[in-house]
Formats: structure tokens, C-alpha cells, sequence
């Protein structure tokens, strides 16, 4: 796979001085453009053997483009805090808003290569890594993300003599550490690492670039024209693209206005189940110590929970909340309520908010609303194009699975109520002054939309329910009911956590 990186291309300092003003400038004009624009970040990825350049490759595009509208991001061994969250939360957290540009070292792909060339991982192993980076990247590019990938090449021999080279230069002897010899001496496994690697995620959407790392000019003209041809050639596609179709209320199929079906998950539920006052004071006691115990048990443990709530308007999300939280220590949960997004958020891929959110080891985080936004309100108002919904599915269960895979406690909740019993609340909020607040236009406009909604729902729980992040669904007609059977599966969960 290596070998046209092993012929010892050169540019000579002549041409490189002919070239290099004309792509600088080039580079500029495009990235001025691009920031205009504002539709899509440029995600580049610097990988490759150590010496093959990555360091230089950064400094060279931040001094041709304005570096003020540039990211550039190099990744150490995870920190303690880092450890705490799943493996892209570092990741997501640093990509760059649309209209700039992220320069990534040692990003996504350093950990599986290194470990694979260690031996610390199995060859299944090393492909699962690589099939989360592969679902990553699809994620970020159909989203209108420009990926573009550089793995920087050297041969063996050139990499030690690029190695001794530096050691004999005072000002940059520093740059060469025991790690790296210890990496030149494994210098097979990493090949055949990365030769995996890119065999894995070479795809259309996200292409590797192999480049030879022995001569500077040469990998920087090089790096700079490919860089160059796809941001234009991004450019061109979008100035052609006409705008997307938002179709409100379209069902999976894609058609507008499609019927909502006349059975869906919701049809055989029983809305009458209820519990007494008494009933459910003592059930509520009993649950909610026993939810404090396991909770700090879990906390002494690291272990982390995430608890979502979603479902119609008034199905007693709030008050349901309010009772778990009740029992939970203020200084180890916190609450993160989601409407529209930011200006800041839009200018992210819609997961973006929800990964930077997440937190620490042991502690519990409740989401009012969440992700599913997508495939709800925004696939129902029309805020989402089909296209964006319907792989919406897909790219939820691979963030819900990497949480499940961080041992992370994942509680889903749809609180159900019907059609009659949202009424029957909208009209008692409306005669009730220290409720009155709650209720909004939006609460009437979207209720007029109820069976789009269940539609919505209904295929939500089909495409979404997983055998590792299943739905709950809370028959909420009666609150006392629905916020006993909340509790006391927050705590079925966590036992069965804390016994694995």
C-alpha cells in the first residue's frame, strides 16, 4: 500500500517558490469564502508514521490561512476527565462550527493504531474501533461536513534518518524521545496497522491521502493542492445545490402529509393503571431511598447515569423529574432541559450539544427532551429534511451504543398520556394562575398535530429501541402511577448495573 510513498519525491527549492505564493493565496481566498458561506466545517486529518511531518503540516496551512479562524487540536494520552466519558466525547467537543477549519493530530485514529501495534488489542477489537470511527466520520460528512484525511509516509530507513537528523540539531533534538525509538523498533506492526486502518475508513465520504513525508516542499505543495481542489470543489457543489426539501409532517417513507398509522406502540397500552394516594406515598418513599442508596453506591463505583424523558406535552415529565431528583445527592446530578438551538448549536451537527453535556464518572444526568428531537419535532415541523430524520435512526443507536459501551447507565422514558387527558390538563393549566405559565401557543399548535406526533413516536421506539438502550414506555394518564413506575425502573436499572 506504501510503496508509491517510498520513491523519494522531492521539489526543488525554485519551484517551490514558484508555487507556493499562488497556492497561498488560493488557500486564503477559499477559506474566506468557506467562512462566508458558513454551511460546512473542513475537518483535516493529520495521521501517519512519527517524523513523517504532521507537526510542520500544521504550521505551514495555520501561516497560509488566517489562524484566527482555524482550529488546530493534538491529542495526548486522555486525561482523567476525558477517561470519565466515552471515547469521542473529546472529539466531538472540539469540531469546528461551520465555516472553519479543524487541523486534528493524534485524533480518532492514534489510540487503535498504537494499541493494535502494541498488541494491547486484538485484530475484532482494532475493527470495532474502526467501525465507530467509520460511523463518526459518516455523521460528521452527511451532515455537509469536507473530511479530508493525510496519512504522512515514511520507509523505515527514512524514518531513522529523519530520527538522527533531529537529534544532531540542537534546537530540535527535543522532538525525538525514547517513544519513538520504541515505535521505529515495532515499525512492521504499525504498517500493518495502517494498512488496516485505511483499508477500513477509505471511504467516499471521508478519503484517505497518502502522501510522502521525506521532503518538506514536497508534502507541503502537495498537502496544500489537494487541500485546495476539494475545498473548491465543495464550493462549486454547494453554489449548484439547490436548497433541501423541508416537508412538515412526512412519515417514514418521505411523502408529505402521510397518515398517521391507526395502530401504533401505543394502542395496547392499559391508560387506566393507577395507584392511590396512600398507595403511592408509601411506594414513592420506599423507591426514592432506595434510589439514593444506589446512586451512591454507583457514584463510589464511577459508575454514570443518563436518564431521558420524552413524550407529549403535560405527560408529567416535570413532575416526574422533580421526584427523582428528590432523592439524589444536588452535588452528583444535574438537569439539562432542551428546546430550540442556539445560534451556537446550529452551526454544529445537531449531537454536538448533547456529547458536550455529558458528565463525569458516577454522577447522573437527566435529559428533559434530548436527541430524539430529531426525529420528532424537527421531522414533524419540517426543521430537518428526510434525508436528515430517517439517518437520524442510525446515528442515534451508534451514540447510545458507544454510552452503553463506556458502562454508562442509559434509562430511556417516553411518558404517555392521551389524547383526552392532554386536553383535560391544557384546560385545567389554563383556570390554574401558578400553571398558567406552562402552557404556550406552541403547546395548542402541536397538539393539533397529535396523531403526526405519535406516527413520529411510534417509529422512534421501532428504529431506536435496541436490546442495549431499550424503551421505557410510562403509561402516564395517572401521575401517582407513572411516577412510581419512573422511579422504580431507575432503580431497576441501577441494580442490575451495579450487580454486572
Amino acid at each position: 500500500m506504501f510503496r508509491t510513498a517510498e520513491l523519494g519525491q522531492k521539489l526543488s527549492k525554485e519551484e517551490y517558490k514558484r508555487i507556493e505564493p499562488d497556492l497561498r493565496f488560493e488557500l486564503h481566498e477559499l477559506q474566506r469564502k468557506t467562512r462566508s458561506l458558513g454551511k460546512y466545517p473542513v475537518i483535516i486529518v493529520l495521521a501517519g508514521v512519527d517524523g513523517g511531518g504532521k507537526g510542520d503540516t500544521v504550521k505551514i496551512l495555520n501561516e497560509w490561512m488566517d489562524a484566527r479562524w482555524v482550529i488546530n487540536r493534538a491529542y495526548r494520552p486522555a486525561s482523567d476527565e476525558e477517561k470519565e466519558r466515552p471515547r469521542f466525547w473529546r472529539y466531538w467537543r472540539d469540531l469546528p462550527p461551520r465555516g472553519q477549519i479543524g487541523l486534528f493530530m493524534s485524533a480518532w485514529y492514534s489510540s487503535p493504531v498504537v494499541d493494535y501495534a502494541h498488541r494491547k488489542i486484538s485484530r475484532d477489537e482494532l475493527d470495532r474501533h474502526l467501525e465507530q470511527i467509520e460511523n463518526f466520520e459518516n455523521a460528521l460528512a452527511d451532515d455537509g461536513a469536507l473530511i479530508l484525511k493525510f496519512w504522512m509516509h515514511l520507509s523505515r530507513d527514512a524514518q531513522k534518518k529523519r530520527f538522527k537528523s533531529l537529534e544532531k540539531d540542537p534546537d530540535r533534538k527535543w522532538e525525538v524521545n525514547k517513544r519513538d525509538w520504541d515505535n521505529w523498533k515495532r515499525y512492521d506492526q504499525f504498517i500493518e496497522a495502517a494498512e488496516r486502518t485505511i483499508m477500513r475508513t477509505n471511504t467516499g465520504k471521508a478519503a484517505w491521502n497518502i502522501i510522502e513525508g521525506s521532503d518538506n516542499r514536497y508534502r507541503r505543495i502537495t498537502i496544500g493542492t489537494i487541500l485546495r481542489d476539494a475545498m473548491q470543489k465543495k464550493l462549486n457543489a454547494m453554489k449548484n445545490q439547490s436548497a433541501p426539501t423541508l416537508t412538515a409532517g412526512s412519515d417514514i417513507s418521505g411523502e408529505q402529509g402521510g397518515e398517521a398509522a391507526s395502530l401504533t406502540v401505543f394502542s395496547g397500552l392499559d391508560m387506566a393503571k393507577g395507584l392511590d394516594r396512600n398507595m403511592y406515598k408509601s411506594e414513592l418513599r420506599k423507591f426514592q431511598a432506595k434510589m439514593n442508596h444506589l446512586t451512591r453506591k454507583g457514584l463510589k463505583q464511577e459508575m454514570s447515569t443518563i436518564v431521558v424523558f420524552e413524550g407529549p406535552d403535560a405527560a408529567g415529565k416535570g413532575g416526574a423529574i422533580r421526584r427523582v431528583i428528590s432523592a439524589l445527592d444536588p452535588h452528583h446530578y444535574q438537569i439539562l432541559p432542551f428546546a430550540a438551538p442556539t445560534e451556537e448549536e446550529r452551526a454544529q451537527h445537531y449531537l454536538w450539544r448533547f456529547w458536550r453535556h455529558l458528565s463525569r464518572a458516577g454522577d447522573v444526568t437527566i435529559f428533559d427532551r434530548s436527541w430524539y428531537g430529531r426525529v420528532l419535532v424537527e421531522r414533524v415541523e419540517g426543521f430537518a429534511t428526510n434525508a436528515e430524520w430517517q439517518r437520524a435512526y442510525a446515528e442515534i443507536n451508534d451514540f447510545e451504543q458507544q454510552l452503553v459501551e463506556h458502562n454508562i447507565v442509559l434509562i430511556k422514558f417516553w411518558v404517555h398520556i392521551t389524547k383526552e387527558e392532554q386536553l383535560r390538563r391544557f384546560q385545567e393549566r389554563e383556570k390554574t394562575p401558578h400553571k398558567s405559565w406552562k402552557l404556550t401557543d406552541e403547546d395548542w399548535r402541536n397538539r393539533e398535530k397529535w396523531d403526526l406526533y405519535s406516527a413520529a413516536a411510534h417509529d422512534m421506539i421501532q428504529y431506536t429501541s435496541t436490546q442495549s438502550a431499550p424503551w421505557v414506555i410510562v403509561e402516564g394518564n395517572d401521575k401517582y402511577y407513572a411516577r412510581v413506575k419512573t422511579i422504580r425502573t431507575v432503580c431497576d436499572y441501577l441494580t442490575q448495573a451495579l450487580d454486572r
